[in-house]
Parts: structure tokens; C-alpha cells; sequence
């Protein structure tokens, strides 16, 4: 197994997993979701799925498993730390088939750190201390990993890649440092997937219409135009619109004109009240 290598001929997928029975339990809330959105969105991305998993070891590892498999790039949040409910440096190795170890940079990194929080405080730096020889378990890595810098604090991430092209980078649960990390890894490893995929999306607001009732449209536009997904969100209290549906198309920038007009037209025998139409890039 090899560290990170992007593919410069392939835009993969993005996916997000967030561990924690703390985000399960409602004792915190996700605020991973919505950040890892827009920072893919800031380059030209989108996020093409997410999943939530509580500190279950059997779980975690088979969510490692099926994302390694699937050759999309993964971002992974929570369980790395060095308490008995981190799991997921250890399910990630079990994912992989290979063994724990320290990684050295990780070890100088976490050292490093230590002694100048040691010097902080004004107490004697002693690396062979039981707590501090204990904190080095935040370096120890499936076998083959990669460094994710953490600029907050210096105590690394790491990254896997998987066997089908992709790659997963696991970082803290602690925004602060994990946004920071995400970053790091898609400007350094997959800049050259920014903006080749624009994606777009148009909608146009529809007053007094029902779904079942457009779902029709709704499927010829989708077998017309392969490749464009047709989605609509209805709303029953809307603070500006009320009651009403938005039906659009998204998909690359380029084939969305096209499948909407064609959903434009194919609407225009139902009669329907239409409200304002919405672009979103």
C-alpha cells in the first residue's frame, strides 16, 4: 500500500464520513457537513455523498472498507486521538489489511510539540515520561500512510490510498483543525480536479402544482438528457414563497441550458403559476 498519488486524468468523487457517538446522540451537532460543501464548491466540486457513524470499531471499518473500495476521494472526521473510544486509526488499518505503526514524521511532529508546550508551561521536558510516550499513539498510523499537516496544533492526520485510485485523509473531530487539514489535501493533492466538472444548477418556483403529477416531465427530461438528474424540493412554509415546489435540472454547466429549456417547454401544457427561476453554480 502507497501514500496518496492523484490521478491527473481522473476527477473522482468526494465523499465524507464523520465518527462519533457524540454527533449520533445530539451532545454535539455536525458542523462538517455544510464546511465541506462549500469548501469543495469554492473549488469547483461537489460532494457527492456523506455518511454519519458512531465509535462502533465493526462499523467504522466497514465504512473504511466500502469508501476504499470505491475509488472516491474520502475526507474521514473524529477518532483519531490516543483514548479508548478513538477507533478509526485502528479500523483503518483493519480496512486495509495491513498493521499499525509509528509513523517517524508523525512521532517528530507530536515530540516536537510536546516539548514546546513543555516549555510553555516552564516544566522539564521529559519525552520518556508515561503520558507523553502515551500521546505518541496519535502517530501511529496504518503501515504506508501519509502525513495530513495540522497547522493548529502540529499533531498530524494521516491519508491512505485506496486500491481503486481513490484516497481517504483521516483528521480530527475539532473543526478548527480538521477545515484547515481538508484544504490542504485538495490543494495539494487534487488541484487539478478544480473547475473541470462546473456543475450548475437551474430551478424556477412553481405555485399550485403537484409532484406526482410532473413526475412525467420529470423522467423525459432525465432520459433525454443522460448524465443531467432532474430534482424537486416542495416546501409547505416558505417564508417568502409558501406552498410551492422548485423543479430543475443540475448537472455540468454545459448540458443544463439545453435540459432546461426542454423542461420549460415540456411543462408549458399543465398551466402551471410559476415564481421567480433560480442559477446556482
Amino acid at each position: 500500500m502507497q501514500t496518496v498519488q492523484a490521478e491527473s486524468s481522473r476527477v473522482p468523487s468526494f465523499g465524507l464520513i464523520i465518527v462519533g457517538d457524540e454527533i449520533l446522540s445530539g451532545k454535539r451537532a455536525d458542523k462538517h457537513l455544510a464546511n465541506v460543501i462549500e469548501l469543495l464548491g469554492a473549488r469547483g466540486l461537489p460532494l457527492a455523498w456523506a455518511q454519519y457513524v458512531g465509535d462502533e470499531p465493526a462499523r467504522i471499518t466497514a465504512t473504511l472498507r466500502h469508501a476504499l473500495a470505491s475509488g472516491d476521494v474520502v475526507f474521514c472526521t473524529g477518532g483519531i486521538g490516543a483514548t479508548p473510544d478513538d477507533h478509526t486509526r485502528q479500523c483503518a488499518a483493519a480496512a486495509l489489511g495491513v498493521p499499525l505503526a509509528l509513523h517517524p514524521e508523525a512521532k517528530r511532529l507530536i515530540l516536537q510539540r510536546l516539548q514546546a508546550v513543555a516549555e510553555q508551561e516552564g516544566v522539564p521536558w521529559e519525552p520518556e515520561r508515561a503520558d507523553n510516550l502515551h500521546r505518541l499513539n496519535m502517530g501511529v498510523f496504518p503501515e504506508g500512510a501519509g502525513i495530513v499537516p495540522n497547522p493548529y496544533n502540529q499533531i498530524p492526520g494521516f491519508s491512505v490510498a485506496g486500491p481503486a485510485g481513490g484516497a481517504i485523509y483521516c483528521v480530527p473531530g475539532f473543526p478548527v483543525m480538521a477545515w484547515p487539514m481538508i484544504e490542504w489535501a485538495l490543494d495539494t493533492h487534487w488541484s487539478h480536479c478544480f473547475r473541470q466538472r462546473a456543475w450548475q444548477e437551474r430551478s424556477v418556483i412553481i405555485f399550485g402544482g403537484a409532484e406526482a403529477e410532473l413526475s412525467p416531465v420529470m423522467e423525459r427530461v432525465e432520459a433525454e438528457h443522460p448524465g443531467v438528474k432532474v430534482f424537486s424540493l416542495p416546501s409547505v412554509d416558505h417564508p417568502q414563497h409558501g406552498r410551492h415546489i422548485e423543479l430543475g435540472v443540475k448537472g455540468a454547466a454545459e448540458a443544463v441550458p439545453a435540459a432546461y429549456a426542454n423542461l420549460r417547454a415540456w411543462l408549458l401544457p399543465y398551466q402551471l403559476r410559476y415564481g421567480p427561476e433560480l442559477v446556482r453554480p
